[in-house]
């Protein structure tokens, strides 16, 4: 959850057609800059060559190493602009070997009669200021801002970090006004401070969760980043050298066996779901994805995190036998953490509406013809969400059917008509009856009988339909079992009324019978 950030301005660095071209034109930017400098114009400037160079792949040669190459470069040259580059990369170059060949290659310059830069001793020199962090209540992104200056001017360095792997960094921007910004961050949690968090932070965290955030998008072989990363990749890790070092972390000891089955138990056993080994799949695979990706809290929920998850089933890292109980436990599985975390009910139910959204989507990637949004409709509250998830879903648990010859997809659960269809097209046996208009008698009524079923548990009316539901599905039997036991009741409560072909039944007593299994 950043904040619309006053980045640093880009600085026209020239695309050149060589590798001498380019360093030409850094030492001509140097030159024009290193003149009447602004208080951080050589921080800048030396964070965006080095991120250049960090982009650049010479042809032929993937591991060449430009930054040895333009220090060596520099050094054949006798301007002030070879010194102006030289000084800030002794601080700047992201590594030992490159900061002592530019120290030593000044040294060369230095001494051929090229004054040292009046500024050289401030590269890098930078005093910290206050340290703030902010992001979504669930824990999966951070917005790190960091506020350092040099004499009366000050910049702010953002940082987006991504706790759903491992607590990177996604992006850096150079902040113009962090002043400006901080105060965005208050705006956004005055707005919205059940969904944001913001606390002020001692510099030691900030330097941890900066170098750290780092280290770990730069070991990614193809990070996924902001377009600003490289470009302020250098400055960070020279800013960050002036934040107090932390205190070292003792290493997380990785989840045992038992704790993971622990969790999963206690999930099933809270949220008593109807397919309990289906459940228990998933909810493992939860429990290793957690531990897999964040180690130091394998069971905090967050829409991305969960989001994470489902990519991770899309793109095969994890087979599962019964798919179709994805929605439903992943569902239940964030309310349950939500409550486990002490979410509030606001927090909760946008995290519920999030994570359905994700569900929808990977419904549709999965060839899956249903929109899992569509078993929501109407519901309020985080708890109302999970119930009616579990009864519906229960109730049509397929948006597509075949009826005959027809082909039917993408039925609406929400249309009794279209529900009916659907139950139709679970009784292949009857399709050639129908299709006749020969289907009448004993087995007329149970598909009708069935149909009622189905319009009552989609309905919640009567709510002792789904109890007793439930009931027998923890009896271990199946969907068919359960709904052929449902309809067998509602029919011993039938009656003749006065109307010719017409039957009733009194709903106290169906409630009544109902309520004995």
């Amino acid at each position: 959850m950043s904040p619309v950030s006053r980045a640093r301005k880009k600085s026209s660095l020239p695309t050149a057609p060589s590798v001498n071209g380019l360093f030409k034109d850094v030492l001509r930017d140097f030159s024009a800059v290193a003149a009447e400098p602004g208080p951080f114009d050589i921080d800048l400037l030396g964070s965006e060559v080095v991120g250049q160079w960090r982009d650049v792949v010479v042809e032929d040669e993937p591991e060449s190493q430009l930054g040895l190459e333009l220090i060596a470069f520099a050094q054949r040259k006798i301007t002030p602009g070879a010194a102006a580059l030289l000084a800030a990369l002794k601080v700047l170059a992201e590594s030992e070997e490159e900061r002592s060949a530019a120290a030593e290659a000044l040294g060369v310059v230095l001494g051929r009669g090229i004054p040292e830069p009046e500024w050289a001793a401030e590269v890098g020199q930078v005093s910290v200021g206050e340290c703030w962090r902010t992001g979504d209540v669930y824990g999966d992104e951070s917005s790190l801002l960091c506020v350092f200056s040099r004499g009366d001017h000050s910049l702010g360095l953002l940082a987006l970090l991504d706790f759903t792997e491992g607590g990177r960094v996604r992006d850096l921007v150079v902040i113009e006004e962090p002043h400006e910004v901080l105060a965005e961050m208050r705006s956004q949690v005055e707005e919205d401070g059940e969904l944001v968090v913001l606390e002020k932070i001692e510099p030691a965290d900030a330097h941890r969760l900066l170098v750290s955030g780092i280290a770990a998008t730069d070991a990614l072989d193809e990070p996924d980043v902001g377009e600003d990363y490289t470009r302020f990749h250098a400055i960070a890790l020279t800013w960050a050298r002036s934040l107090p070092e932390p205190t070292e972390v003792p290493p997380v000891a990785e989840w045992t066996a038992a704790q993971r089955e622990g969790a999963v138990t206690q999930f099933l056993a809270d949220t008593n779901l109807p397919d309990a080994d289906a459940a228990r799949e998933i909810a493992n695979l939860l429990v290793d994805h957690g531990c897999r990706v964040e180690q130091a809290n394998p069971l905090r929920v967050g829409p991305e995190k969960l989001a994470r998850f489902l990519e991770s089933l899309l793109d095969g890292e994890y087979e599962l036998e019964d798919e179709d109980a994805v929605a439903p436990v992943v569902l239940s599985w964030a309310g349950w953490a939500a409550a486990r975390a002490g979410l509030s009910e606001i927090a909760t139910a946008a995290l519920l509406e999030e994570v359905t959204e994700y569900l929808g989507e990977y419904l549709s990637d999965d060839d899956e013809e249903d929109d899992f949004s569509d078993y929501l409709d109407g519901t309020e509250s985080a708890e109302e969400a999970l119930e009616v998830v579990a009864r519906r879903r229960f109730a049509v648990p397929e948006l597509s059917t075949v009826i005959g010859d027809e082909e039917l997809t993408d039925l609406d659960p929400g249309d009794p008509e279209q529900r009916r269809l659907l139950v139709i097209g679970a009784h292949p046996e009857y399709h050639e009856s129908l299709a006749a208009e020969e289907f009448d008698g004993a087995d007329g009524l149970r598909l009708a009988l069935e149909t009622s079923i189905v319009d009552q548990l989609w309905d919640d009316e009567p709510a002792e339909v789904w109890t007793a539901a439930q009931n027998l599905l923890r009896q271990d039997l199946s969907r068919t079992e359960v709904l052929d036991r449902l309809v067998t009741v509602l029919e011993g409560q039938l009656t003749e009324t006065e109307e010719e072909d017409q039957l009733d039944y009194d709903l106290d007593a169906y409630r009544a019978a109902l309520a004995e299994i």
